[in-house]
């Protein structure tokens, strides 16, 4: 079993808000999607952007350093799976790691209430 490092600021006092990771970088709608959330999320909070190595270590590094919300772009976002998924990402908390599916539209909202 491994250990989980984690720092937990409380959302309002984390240096990063969200960190934002399309599933595979060399699938470029992932990565064009995921940096059109960041562009839709950076005038409310900080957020980083992530696309190196498996998405597990990722959560991890982010854990590590506080960041308190992931947002993961996978291929449901764009609708290959399940055409009603289109425009939805994974929103993880740090905290209690529960992930839910979200509207891309209701990020911004959703994440403000969250962190205040």
């Amino acid at each position: 079993m491994e250990t989980r490092t984690v720092l937990r600021f409380h959302p309002r006092m984390a240096p990063i808000k969200c960190a934002v990771f399309p599933l595979l970088k060399n699938k470029e709608q992932l990565v064009a999607k995921a940096k059109e959330i960041i562009d839709l999320l950076r005038p409310h909070m900080s957020i980083f952007y992530d696309e190196s190595g498996a998405i597990g270590r990722r959560y991890r590094r982010q854990d590590e350093i506080g960041t308190p919300f992931g947002v993961t772009v996978d291929f449901e976002t764009l609708g290959e799976k399940d055409v009603d998924l289109r425009d939805t990402v994974t929103l993880r908390e740090r905290d209690s790691m529960k992930q839910q599916r979200v509207a891309i539209a209701d990020l911004a909202r959703i994440l403000g209430s969250r962190i205040s």
